[in-house]
């Protein structure tokens, strides 16, 4: 069994972000800007966007956030994204999920600008992916794509099971998957008997928000394990949505919780906002 270490990828994908953070300043005198959009007072997302604002910093980004009260107006959301969509200055615009009831959440991920959309939520840009061409996508399973390639985890041919049907993680992760040429089952709260099709995936990919979801008699020896989950269990501790313990010496590589998936999701903000920032400078 072999750890995904998300943490030390991440690093090193961090310092290639630095470097050509400089050669970008050196040679056409800008630096990339990221502009998250923060909505109320939820404590999951202020740490969210605080770790977001210390990665940029690290590599060298403009960053700024635009902190908005709970009540905030529809109308008002609008008018900064149109505002961000408008300044050259600024690169990549996040919008920090979830958002208040009062707000349309589709219609803001529709108003940004494709080309600034490092999340890779844009009905653009989704469509992109699905038809696998060039665009943004969103960083979670992008991330994952690029811990199972830095282990030399080939997925071609596999059977490949994700779990959770997001249009954030599970549904662009099966996406990258088939264009990776896996077999890909998608399950998710409406699937009837999730260990049969577990059962029988070479590569298990959960990020569904439910804590031990997926156990020991549900994995084959030897499968691959890529817990996408993150949950506050009751004794305080961060765990995922695959019981580490019990599934862990069945797995040939597993991640762990906190550590594997979670940088990942960061540095491929980062890398998005890059990719942003050159192409930016070469229509300039």
């Amino acid at each position: 069994m072999e750890i995904l270490d998300g943490k030390a990828l991440a690093r090193k994908i961090e310092e290639r972000v630095a470097s050509e953070v400089k050669t970008l300043k050196e040679q056409t005198g800008r630096v990339p800007g990221l502009a998250v959009i923060l909505v109320g007072n939820d404590p999951a997302s202020h740490a969210y966007v605080g770790m977001k604002k210390k990665a940029c910093d690290r590599v060298g980004f403009y960053s700024v956030t635009h902190e908005m009260p709970e009540s905030i107006s529809q109308e008002t959301i609008e008018k900064t994204i149109e505002m961000m969509n408008a300044n050259p200055g600024i690169d990549g615009i996040l919008i920090q999920l979830p958002l208040p009831p009062q707000i349309d959440t589709t219609k803001l991920l529709e108003l940004v600008a494709p080309n600034k959309d490092v999340d890779g939520f844009h009905p653009y840009n989704v469509g992109r992916l699905t038809t696998g061409l060039d665009g943004f996508v969103p960083c979670t399973p992008l991330g994952v794509m690029q811990l199972l390639e830095e282990h030399n985890i080939d997925v071609k041919g596999k059977n490949a099971v994700v779990v959770g049907a997001s249009n954030i993680v599970g549904k662009p992760m099966a996406a990258l998957l088939l264009n990776a040429n896996a077999t890909v089952e998608i399950c998710h709260i409406f699937t009837d008997d999730l260990k049969k099709h577990t059962l029988d995936a070479d590569i298990i990919l959960v990020g569904a928000g439910v804590i031990n979801l997926i156990t020991e008699d549900m994995v084959k020896e030897g499968a691959v394990i890529v817990d996408i989950g993150i949950n506050r269990a009751p004794d305080g501790r961060l765990v995922g949505d695959v019981d580490y313990d019990a599934v862990a010496p069945k797995s040939s590589y597993i991640t762990p919780v906190p550590g594997g998936v979670g940088p990942m999701t960061i540095a491929m903000l980062l890398s998005n906002t890059l990719k942003a920032a050159q192409a930016h400078a070469k229509e300039a």
